[in-house]
Parts: C-alpha cells; structure tokens; sequence
C-alpha cells in the first residue's frame, strides 16, 4: 500500500517514512502544502498523513481541497490539541487526528485502522474512444502506441478524461492543474494544452480534444 506524508518537519518526516518503510508501505514524502496537494490529486494514494502546521497552504486548506475531488483517507497531525482545531479538522473531512507528541506505535496502529477501513478503488483505467489512460501506472496509449506525456500533461489528460464531455475552462484547469489562478489573458492552459494535443492527436485521424471558443476544452469523441 502507498502512503503519502506531508509533514515540513524533516526530522519528523523522515521519522515516519523509516518506520512506515519498515512496516512493508510504499512511502512519498512532501514538505509543504502546496506540492503536497498536488501529489494527492494527481498520484493515488491509500492514505495521507497531513501535518496541519504547513508553509503555502496549511493541512486545513490542503485537506478542504482535496475532499473536493477525493475521499482518500487522511490522517491529521498537529501540535494543537485542543477540540477545536479537531473539530475543524473533522469537519473539513478528516478521518483521524492525531496530536503531537505521540507514540509511534499508536501511530502505526491508527494506520493500520484507517486502511482496514477504507474502500480500495477499482478503477484503474480511463477511456475515450481507442485512448487507453492506465491510473496506477500512469501509461498512457492509443490503439497499440504508447504516447509518453510528462507528469503535467498525464495530470490534464487525466483531468479532461475524467470529466469526458465536459467543456472546462482555462480558470478551472489552472486551479486544478497548477493550484493558482492565473490572470485571464494567460495563455499557459492554451500552451499545455497544445503540447498534449501533439502527443495524443495530431498523429491520429480521430480527433478527441477540442477547443470550444471562448469557452475552454472538452475531450470527447464528436465521429
């Protein structure tokens, strides 16, 4: 099983990745909020580990963000201890909470809680007409050609495919692909977008990404 620790102190976060290594997991490591959310909704994970006390966007931010796409179990850590904060935590979907200090042991026991839990996903793969996109492995082919896409562009395809049909804006995709909003009249959606479309169309007879004028792009298959 992987796990994903997104904790700043590195002290700490190598603490937990020796231990959780030890224990058989697959373990990633971020150490600040804003590339820590970004490998939560673009890798997949069976579980996270979010401090709360993060620099760019602490856990609270990073957590709310993230239940808008994903129920990947979570398991908070933090210095504050007081019900408050576990309430906010809670509330913003948390599955656990646990304070700092605490004993490895009952950390690892909570882990193993929250695992036996949670549901596995069975989706593994997304298609759209003969565009084959395997999640776990992050391949990517159509009919038999294997088309290599950099991390960016499998998270846009992913993202387009994922909504198959529906027209997304350049607004939403930034929030999404790169977590910021950027001014209206960039053209850095219009870029990225090209560079996918000479990967996965411009070979092919069959057109499945297009541009909706002044709207933003679909990926569908209009034949």
């Amino acid at each position: 099983m992987r796990i994903l620790i997104i904790e700043d102190e590195q002290k700490m976060s190598s603490y937990l990745h020796k231990g959780l290594t030890e224990a058989s997991f697959t373990v990633d490591t971020s150490g600040n909020g804003r590339h820590g959310l970004f490998l939560a909704l673009h890798e997949d994970f069976d579980l996270i580990v979010l401090d709360v006390m993060l620099p760019e966007i602490d856990g609270f931010e990073v957590l709310r963000r993230l239940r808008e796409q994903k129920q990947t179990p979570v398991l908070l850590l933090t210095s504050q201890d007081g019900v408050d904060s576990k309430v906010k935590g809670f509330e913003l979907g948390a599955d656990d909470y646990l304070a700092k200090p605490f004993a490895y042991a009952e950390f690892l026991a909570r882990i193993r809680s929250l695992l036996r839990r949670a549901p596995r996903t069975t989706r593994d793969f997304l298609f759209v007409a003969d565009l084959e996109i395997e999640l776990v492995k992050r391949r990517v082919r159509r009919g038999n050609v294997r088309i290599e896409l950099t991390a960016q562009e499998f998270a846009l395809l992913q993202l387009l495919a994922e909504r198959q049909g529906e027209v997304l804006t350049r607004t939403f995709i930034t929030s999404q692909i790169w977590d910021i909003n950027f001014d209206s009249d960039t053209n850095v959606v219009d870029v990225a977008v090209r560079r996918l479309r000479a990967k996965i169309d411009s070979p092919f007879d069959r057109k499945l990404l297009h541009t909706v004028r002044g709207m933003g792009y679909v990926i569908e298959d209009k034949s």
